[in-house]
């Protein structure tokens, strides 16, 4: 047999290829094997009927915690992340230098999901509720995030820093914990991911004048203090700034940190998320979050496209996790991972994360999920 699996008949949306249009994709040795209008089916061990459905490449999530049983956050990443449609996704400082050795050990190797993972400049990562990973300054060690980022250079992106004060952050720590994230990137040579929620500084201006091209910006549309608008708002200069020189919004949705406010009218000013990401974690995969595909189908209501829309979790992410061509993408040669979605029209219940509401007309459903040239199914459904 020329295929291990062919997925037939179904609209592929590869931006990363430039495509979109109805074509059938065979899966050989775990790997994109061709991309045709008509490849025979009598050549696949195994036939998957798209017709009618959206076929992508697996979709990549930059912002998830999937440290579970350690961090208060974390949540099991097969049944929520490649299960739903992300078959590659970024842990965004769960595990500082004190925890990631146990992280990899008993998470990301043992893991179907692709796992890759920002390093949290706390040495504890996002331990417990009740204890910032800054309540003290000591927390954010340079040398320490250093050591474990060389032991771990083949899975670590960069360094990541939460900034909100109290909850996250004492006013003892203020603003060291940026500049402390800054140093162990620069001498790591990797970029920062900032949360800037509220953080001990006036406003965003104060943040991005740290951050380079490349760094990524998560939470870019909540409405808390340190946001992306003025108080007339509109798009702060730095923010137009930073988006000139490179810097990476993210939408990280989080469980507090995206408003159909700020996103409406940041859009209405042609400001764009760079990429799409959900930050699913415990406290919002039963909602508002549930999965990528729904933060995706968010702005599909928006009125982006599905192809810009799908390009901000394939093609672009793929990039910037330096797996351009091996992810994001079903040219062949590629990694065997893709999703077909069913595109449903009805009234979809829409909620930010502030409980506000929008009905959205089409809802993005993962229905088959690929991973290395075969189908995934859920430990849960006895796979």
């Amino acid at each position: 047999m020329k295929y291990d699996l062919l997925i037939k008949g179904g609209t592929l949306v590869d931006p990363a290829e430039d495509l979109s249009g109805v074509r059938d994709v065979g899966f050989a040795g775990g790997r994109v094997a061709a991309v045709g209008e008509c490849l025979d089916k009598g050549d696949a061990r195994e036939v998957i009927d798209a017709a009618g459905c959206v076929v992508t490449p697996g979709l990549i999530d930059l912002h998830v915690h999937v440290f579970a049983g350690v961090s208060h956050y974390g949540i099991e990443p097969d049944p929520t992340c490649l299960d739903r449609g992300a078959t590659t996704v970024v842990d965004a400082g769960s595990a500082g230098a004190d925890t990631f050795p146990g992280f990899r050990k008993y998470v990301i190797d043992v893991s179907e999901t692709r796992i890759l993972a920002q390093m949290n400049i706390s040495s504890q990562g996002m331990l417990t509720e009740e204890i910032g990973e800054f309540e003290i300054p000591e927390y954010a060690d340079v040398e320490k995030a250093c050591r474990m980022i060389e032991r771990h250079r083949d899975i670590v992106l960069g360094v990541k820093v939460r900034l909100t004060r109290n909850t996250i952050v004492s006013e003892r720590s203020g603003m060291l914990p940026l500049h402390r994230a800054r140093a162990a990137a620069d001498a790591a040579g990797l970029p920062i991911m900032v949360h800037p929620q509220d953080a001990w500084c006036s406003s965003i201006d104060d943040i991005l004048k740290v951050m380079n091209g490349g760094d990524i910006l998560t939470h870019c549309y909540h409405d808390y203090p340190c946001g992306i608008l003025n108080g007339e708002g509109r798009i702060r200069n730095s923010v137009l700034e930073a988006i000139e020189r490179g810097v990476v919004f993210d939408v990280g949705h989080g469980a507090g940190s995206f408003s159909w406010q700020i996103v409406e009218m940041a859009l209405s000013q042609d400001v764009l998320p760079t990429t799409i990401s959900s930050d699913l974690h415990i406290y919002n995969v039963n909602g508002p979050v549930y999965d990528l595909a729904s933060v995706v189908t968010k702005f599909l209501h928006l009125g982006l496209s599905i192809e810009d829309s799908i390009s901000r979790v394939t093609s672009v992410p793929s990039a910037i996790i330096g797996m351009e061509g091996e992810v994001g993408t079903l040219s062949p040669g590629a990694f065997g991972d893709a999703v077909v979605f069913e595109l449903r029209e009805g009234d979809f219940r829409l909620e930010d994360s502030r409980g506000e509401v929008r009905t959205g007309k089409r809802n993005l459903v993962p229905v088959t999920v690929v991973k290395g040239g075969r189908v995934y199914t859920s430990r849960g459904a006895g796979g």
